[in-house]
């Protein structure tokens, strides 16, 4: 007998308007490449100095943040000429006119490549919340530069009928958050950086509360990652009375609960100074020599990969609470998705110049991920050993562990209130990227009125 098949529902047929979208992305980007090709063949005498000078520049910057004394000055004072040089190539010879209408066009496409694979689908597993009986909502007074009080979060919480909670100096945010669980609260917010997020919702986690994320840090990545408007800061108290919950996953080192990253290497080793906070640049500028250069000593940091190999990190060591889409360093990278149930782990070495051009290059192009220094693998737990403590800044803050260090997921550990806002804006948009198979695939599909396969899982 056989079984019964079970019906696939079928991808929505994209509208008019998405149709249009994903024509002009692709026409616009077809415009683009055939302008700069036909350019490039005309003046190749221009792209190749042009070339040339950013290879100097790249060269002579790796020699300006891995030495010291004299040779510094000399690179900065290469890299200062070839810089010039570019700059002055491209306005002699009109190549300004060339980049801005390739740049317009480029913009043109990605732009109308966002809207035609925007999708109105609610996230799968989201579902309304229950009113709450007592929210509350704690609040780090000095992040983001004081955006709570230039927000009037205090204020704007006893409108709206939720217990304002401002961490003073010598408080204990772990305690103040079961403090109020003690008392009774049935719903816990944060208002501050990634580091405090993580503290509340471990124990929100804990006691199985619907947590509340209001972005009034300085970076909020996890704000971004769950689609948040950073720049509405008032806007996420809307949670409380409008929300939808979901559900995520949270990560923790030798029990310590994180919901971006923990990075180890120069990067841990520069954010723990005592002198990072108040001179940030001289600070990077006066340790990496000591970090990079060739008189570094190499980092002990050992883990072991999916396939029983060992890997001995380079410069940086970065396990993620989900895999980070890490196609640019500007910016580090999002995730497309907070409930894969596994960490993401990455190492960089960077061991000379050669390879700092070639990173360089590949960060032009968005394709970091495929430098020669820069493994990636998933894992839904990790081990790092080293013979001494180990330096870590996880969600931006400095702390020392000592080894091993052990890193584990935890699927599903936290329910995550939002707004209806943010449930409409969906997760954090992952950049666009027009040039990827995947996408002129998914364009090519909505231009011809085909939807796209595996919308909203």
């Amino acid at each position: 007998m056989n079984a019964p098949s079970r019906s696939v529902p079928s991808p929505d047929p994209p509208r008019r308007s998405q149709r249009a979208a994903a024509a002009i992305a692709l026409v616009a980007l077809a415009a683009a490449a055939l302008y700069l090709i036909i350019v490039a063949l005309d003046r190749w005498t221009v792209m190749a100095s042009g070339v040339l000078s950013l290879a100097v520049v790249v060269v002579a910057v790796w020699y300006v943040i891995s030495r010291r004394g004299t040779l510094r000055i000399i690179a900065a004072a290469v890299a200062i000429a070839a810089l010039g040089a570019f700059g002055w190539v491209m306005l002699d010879s009109g190549s300004v006119r060339v980049l801005v209408v390739g740049l317009l066009l480029a913009g043109l496409s990605v732009a109308a490549a966002r809207f035609a694979l925007r999708s109105d689908r609610p996230r799968s597993g989201a579902g309304p919340s229950s009113p709450a009986r007592h929210p509350v909502l704690l609040m780090n007074p000095r992040s983001g530069g004081g955006k709570a009080a230039r927000f009037a979060l205090a204020e704007r919480c006893r409108q709206a009928g939720i217990e304002p909670i401002v961490l003073q100096p010598g408080d204990d945010l772990f305690e103040l958050a079961e403090d109020a669980v003690a008392r009774g609260a049935d719903v816990l917010g944060m208002a501050g950086g990634d580091g405090s997020q993580a503290l509340v919702a471990s124990v929100a986690s804990r006691h199985g509360l619907p947590f509340v994320v209001v972005p009034a840090g300085t970076r909020n990545h996890f704000a971004l990652d769950l689609g948040l408007d950073r720049d509405d800061v008032p806007g996420a108290l809307d949670a409380y009375s409008d929300g939808f919950d979901i559900t995520v996953d949270l990560a923790d080192v030798n029990g310590r609960v994180f919901v971006n990253n923990v990075a180890m290497g120069a990067y841990a080793k520069i954010v723990g100074s005592a002198d990072y906070r108040e001179a940030k640049v001289q600070t990077v500028a006066s340790m990496l020599p000591d970090l990079i250069g060739p008189s570094a000593t190499p980092w002990q940091l050992v883990c072991s990969l999916p396939t029983g190999e060992q890997l001995t990190a380079g410069q940086l060591l970065l396990i993620s609470n989900n895999p980070y889409e890490l196609h640019h360093l500007r910016g580090g990278g999002t995730r497309a998705r907070l409930n894969t149930g596994v960490l993401g782990a990455a190492s960089i070495t960077v061991a000379n110049a050669a390879d700092a051009e070639a990173l360089a290059a590949l960060e032009i192009a968005g394709r970091v991920g495929r430098f020669r220094g820069w493994p990636e693998w998933p894992a839904t737990e990790i081990a790092v050993r080293s013979p001494e403590p180990v330096e870590i800044g996880i969600d931006g803050e400095a702390l020392v562990l000592q080894p091993p260090l052990h890193f584990r997921s935890r699927p599903g550990a936290l329910t995550v209130r939002l707004s209806r806002g943010a449930m409409d804006r969906r997760a954090a948009a992952r950049p666009i990227r027009v040039t990827e198979s995947q996408t002129l695939a998914a364009l090519w599909r909505i231009a011809f009125g085909r939807g796209l396969e595996g919308e909203g899982r």
